[in-house]
């Protein structure tokens, strides 16, 4: 697969060649799903916290006697049934959202959302970029390339670029990473990608791994990418005769 690839100026100069293995994979929706829904989980924080009976503040004093007043059964002032009590089954700053997943599956999810990406055809390449990092020249370039401003744009850069990231942090909309921290939630939260050439290679020699299989066209595909097969798919080893 090919993307046109366009110089500093915002002119269109060439194209260049998508690696198969990271932008040709399968696309799994139900994957992509689990890996979004998983980033978000792990940076989630539990702020919301409200106070045992143990932590409330107040006498401990019973508040009447157990028999005899004719009126219902209480305790310490700070049961949950009274005002200034503490809360029953309130929500505790000790929850964990974190959420695992097996490399091969974050693999393949990455190798998803960017094969959707190339599918869609809102990837695009940059040939490089200059050492003028003023927001003014940055915008320049935005209206040059066939992208829409003002939507969300991610940049992915093989490594620190100065002048781009300095020109790119007062863009609304624009972000900026590096090639080797790729994530499934920049990549579909993304209407447009703007890879530097030199970021493909930075990422297929990331996240290419092994190759062990083949292609329908024959190109050969890591093993990160392959399809998960379940236990009864596997075959068992035949046993040792004794």
């Amino acid at each position: 697969m090919k993307i046109d690839v366009y110089t500093a100026a915002g002119k269109k100069k060439g194209s260049a060649d998508l690696p198969a293995a990271l932008f040709e994979a399968p696309i799994n929706d139900g994957l992509m799903h689990l890996a979004f829904v998983r980033q978000q989980s792990n940076r989630r924080l539990a702020t919301a916290h409200k106070k045992t009976r143990s932590e409330v503040v107040g006498s401990t004093r019973k508040i009447m006697r157990q028999k005899g007043s004719g009126r219902a059964r209480k305790g310490s002032a700070s049961a949950n049934i009274l005002r200034g009590g503490n809360k029953c089954f309130a929500p505790r700053n000790i929850r964990n959202f974190t959420k695992d997943m097996p490399k091969k599956m974050r693999r393949n999810a990455l190798f998803s959302c960017l094969s959707a990406a190339a599918k869609k055809g809102t990837i695009i390449g940059l040939e490089g970029y200059g050492d003028d990092y003023k927001t003014k020249t940055f915008a320049a370039l935005l209206e040059n390339l066939p992208v829409a401003v003002g939507r969300k744009i991610v940049f992915v850069l093989p490594s620190h670029m100065e002048a781009l990231e300095r020109g790119a942090q007062n863009v609304q909309g624009v972000k900026t990473i590096l090639a080797q921290y790729l994530n499934p939630e920049d990549v579909l939260g993304a209407y447009h990608l703007v890879f530097l050439v030199d970021a493909l290679k930075v990422a297929e020699d990331t996240f290419g791994g092994d190759v062990r299989h083949k292609m329908k066209d024959g190109s050969a595909l890591p093993s990160s990418v392959l399809p998960l097969t379940s236990s009864k798919d596997s075959k068992s080893p035949s046993k040792k005769s004794t």
